[in-house]
Parts: C-alpha cells; structure tokens; sequence
C-alpha cells in the first residue's frame, strides 16, 4: 500500500532509510534528519519528506543546490502539517505534510521539470519518492533528453569510482524508462538480503541523484524491475569501471 493509505510506524520509518541510501536523501546522521518526541512518546527519526498530490517527495540534500526566485514556477501546494515533534507512529501521511517543514510553506514548480519528478519548498529541492500515479519509471522520473552521464559510486562511502561510456548511459536511460513502476515495497521484498549496486544519475542542469540496483532481484530501489539487457549493461559497465580504478 503506498504514501496516503499508510500509517507511519517505526517499521515504515525504517524503509524510508532505506530509500534514503537509495537516492541520497536524508538518513541517520545526515543534516535533514533530527529526532522528535514532543507529546509522543515514541522517539522517531523522520526522513525530510513532504508529500502534495497524493506524491511523497525527499529532499535531495547531495544532488542538488538553493534555488533561486526565478527558477520557481507555479506554486503546487502549501505544507499543513509538520511532523516533527507533533505526530506519532500512528500518523498518517497526507497531502500537506512535511517532516521538517512548517506549516504555511509554499511549494512551488521548479521550471525545467515537470512537478510530478521535482518541487521546491523552503528553498530546497524535493524529489519524487512515491507516486501512485505512475505506471512507468518514464512517468516517475522526468529525465528523457535531460541526462548528461551515468556513473558508479562506493557501496561503501558513497565517492565517485568512475563514469559509464557515453554510449552506455544512454543506453542505461533508454532501458530504464520503459519499465513497469512496481514501487520501493515489491524491489525491497526480493533485494533485502542484497547488497546494491550505487548509481548516479547525473542531469544536464549539472544536478544528480543516486540509485541503488540489485543484480540478483534485477531491481532498482526506484521502484522497479529490470531487463535482462539492463542487468547485462550494468554489471558490464561496472566491471569495467572497477577494473579500471583498480578496485
């Protein structure tokens, strides 16, 4: 069950890191986390999430930077309801919340990509997570024509190893974007016991974000399964790049 039918418990709290890893949001000890109990008296550890138009949203807190006043667009929606030390784990999520954001908030269109993929709230960009919607990873992520490079990251720490040919980047987009949107929940239920592949995908707005990749499961923590050819073309890609870094 996705975004607005779910209830935030701890275990949900836990996903959410995980998807953290997967994109480069906000995780444990990064700066867009904090620890909240207020009236409740669980401690929760909220990721910097908002959620419009039934879409859940996360910060990108590596991949991107401030946006200035004249690359906002229209405004999308306005934030209700902060988490942060006022809900407990039995909130539900709904249109208008945010974890760090507070209430009054405008979210607004960040020109260039379609507001399904990117928003801007408090002069930070969020990036989808979750979207209902849609059907295809095209429909989840608005990077058609957009995509400068792809490249492989350190499981381990994150640093850049080294980027795929031009050629295989494109091709990387090209069968990505085609695919079913399965959703975090039905990749994580095969990939768990897994350790994942880091991906970056870099735009040419000189913007990034991170995707995880699962060889056994052939998923991606984006939310969907890949094909034969996709898996071919990765481990190919980063068996080279490791080789040629030394690693």
């Amino acid at each position: 069950m996705r975004g607005n039918n779910r209830r935030i418990r701890i275990a949900f709290v836990m996903a959410l890191l995980v998807l953290t890893i997967a994109f480069g949001t906000s995780g444990p000890n990064r700066p867009g986390s904090s620890i909240g109990e207020g009236s409740c008296k669980a401690i929760l550890e909220w990721v910097d999430f908002l959620m419009i138009n039934g879409i859940t949203y996360h910060y990108n807190d590596e991949g991107t930077v401030p946006v200035d006043a004249d690359q906002l667009g229209e405004q999308v929606g306005v934030i209700t309801y902060m988490l942060n030390n006022h809900a407990c784990t039995d909130h539900v999520t709904k249109n208008g919340d945010a974890a760090f954001l507070p209430i009054g908030t405008a979210v607004y269109e960040w020109k260039g990509y379609k507001p399904e993929f990117r928003v801007v709230a408090g002069n930070k960009v969020y990036q989808v997570n979750r979207n209902p919607n849609a059907s295809m990873m095209g429909d989840l992520l608005d990077i058609e024509g957009k995509t400068a490079r792809v490249s492989l990251e350190s499981g381990i720490d994150g640093s850049p190893i080294g980027d795929f040919r031009p050629e295989a980047s494109e091709e990387f987009i090209r069968e990505l974007l085609p695919l079913a949107y399965v959703g975090f929940d039905a990749v994580y239920e095969k990939a768990k016991h897994e350790s994942g592949v880091f991906l970056r995908i870099h735009l040419t707005d000189g913007t990034s974000f991170r995707m995880v990749y699962y060889p056994q499961a052939n998923g991606f923590t984006a939310g969907a399964f890949g094909t034969e050819a996709l898996r071919q073309l990765i481990m190919t890609q980063r068996a080279a790049i490791k080789a040629a870094a030394g690693l």
